[in-house]
């Protein structure tokens, strides 16, 4: 995979900053260990989905302060110059617990933790929130699209809708990772190897005299690949047009891969596609339905009869549309050898260094989850959070992603039928252990 480029330090929110710099001018240094998880659920939401820790574990071995981020401080005249002189050696020295991304979890369980002397830890918490909480927020979203659709394929065309460049990025890694078959985005095709897919614009279509010129036209340029956008003026008309054209290309032995409606009544109008191409002999022709589709659009749409055969979904999901940020939350509970929290009404934290485990049951589904201290041992359950860093350096490589993309599909098929609803909101069980409830009653 093509590296990506350096983030930096200041990726970062300025309170950071100051915090680290009045623990340095007090000679505050002692290891601290902080928690990030997702403090509770958006509307309609029964899981979620880890994603991120790549790119997390890179940038912190890459962590440092060029000279031209340090001019930048001192020119904002907040910072004294020997604490810019301690950020010149500052690095990453920490070590990092984490699950691996295509893991299922649930609010209150850390999704990673950091163990670091406390302005290294500090200095990352900005970043750490924003790089694991959207690409989990869009893993989550898009393993609810997966769900809705039943098998069928569905494919990333958000790139025109995120948030700039990093967001149609992530999306594109996030999506193909629970389980989208590709992408429109060719340069997440070529960083993260993901298999790219695209057809036509309307604009293709106009730029002809005639629909069935604009189709006989690409035909010839891709004999092979061809998928044709049949919804320019009228929807019918523009299938007998593709249907006409696949018949002569069937009549030179090639075949179009398939139709794509971008518009109007999708049950209705695939249904009637469907007719005309198995009308003209033509059963093999494949229709792809995009246009404002999420998992509940998809769910919908199947279930009112839809000849559909796979999805470009774009908008809705590139930005989570019904449930657009996460809660998540990163906070110290651990400093200098003793346990912390915070009690805030609606707001408090758990204290103490942490490990998240996974009953299951006999036939392999999930069961229950608990959290509990990082030594605890919960008989016939699986700890989640891995060890992935140690004195700032990978002690695991990240998988590739295809494998994720597996280990997601088998992580998935493991959880309850009643979780991966999308209509209706349900609890799955997370208690704490004995020992981690011992721990905050004795605070």
């Amino acid at each position: 995979m093509t590296a990506k480029k350096r983030i930096g330090p200041l990726f970062t929110d300025l309170y950071e900053l100051t915090m680290a710099a009045s623990y340095h001018g007090h000679q505050i240094s002692s290891a601290a260990t902080f928690s990030l998880f997702v403090r509770n659920y958006p509307p309609g939401r029964n899981y979620f989905v880890a994603a991120g820790l790549e790119d997390v574990m890179k940038e912190l071995e890459a962590f440092s302060f060029s000279d031209v981020e340090l001019a930048y401080l001192e020119s904002t005249g907040q910072f004294k110059d020997n604490f810019i002189s301690f950020l010149s050696g500052l690095r990453f020295s920490g070590e990092v617990h984490a699950m691996p991304e295509g893991t299922v979890f649930f609010p209150g369980e850390p999704v990673l933790e950091i163990t670091a002397p406390i302005i290294e830890a500090q200095l990352l918490e900005t970043f750490l929130l924003n790089k694991i909480g959207f690409a989990s927020m869009i893993a989550s979203k898009s393993a609810r699209c997966i769900h809705a659709a039943q098998g069928r394929p569905l494919i990333d065309f958000s790139l025109r809708r995120t948030q700039e460049q990093d967001a149609g990025m992530m999306v594109a890694r996030s999506t193909f990772m629970t389980g989208f078959e590709a992408t429109s985005n060719v340069l997440a095709g070529k960083i993260y190897d993901i298999p790219v897919s695209g057809t036509m614009a309307h604009s293709y279509v106009t730029a002809f005299n005639s629909e069935e010129e604009a189709f006989r036209a690409y035909s010839r340029t891709f004999p092979e690949n061809s998928i044709f956008l049949i919804d320019t003026f009228d929807t019918l008309e523009g299938a007998r047009r593709a249907a006409t054209v696949a018949l002569e290309m069937k009549q030179k032995g090639k075949t179009i891969v398939g139709v794509r409606i971008d518009s109007g009544d999708m049950v209705d109008l695939s249904l009637k596609v469907r007719g005309i191409f198995d009308a003209a002999g033509l059963a093999e022709v494949k229709i792809f339905a995009s246009g404002g589709f999420d998992e509940y659009k998809i769910a919908q749409t199947i279930l009112q009869g839809a000849r559909i055969d796979a999805f470009g979904v774009g908008t809705k999901v590139g930005v989570s549309a019904d449930a657009p940020y996460l809660n998540v939350i990163y906070k110290m509970v651990r400093f200098n050898g003793r346990d912390v929290r915070k009690l805030s009404p609606g707001k408090a934290t758990l204290a103490g260094a942490k490990q998240v485990f996974r009953c299951l049951d006999t036939d392999g589904r999930f069961r229950e989850d608990a959290i509990g201290l990082r030594d605890d041992h919960i008989e016939n359950a699986r700890p989640l959070l891995e060890k992935v860093m140690e004195n700032g350096k990978c002690i695991k490589s990240p998988p590739p992603l295809k494998v994720i993309r597996e280990k997601f599909k088998q992580e998935f098929s493991r959880l309850p039928e009643d979780i991966k609803s999308i209509s209706e909101h349900k609890i799955y069980p997370v208690h704490l252990s004995k020992r981690l409830q011992k721990t905050q009653e004795g605070l």
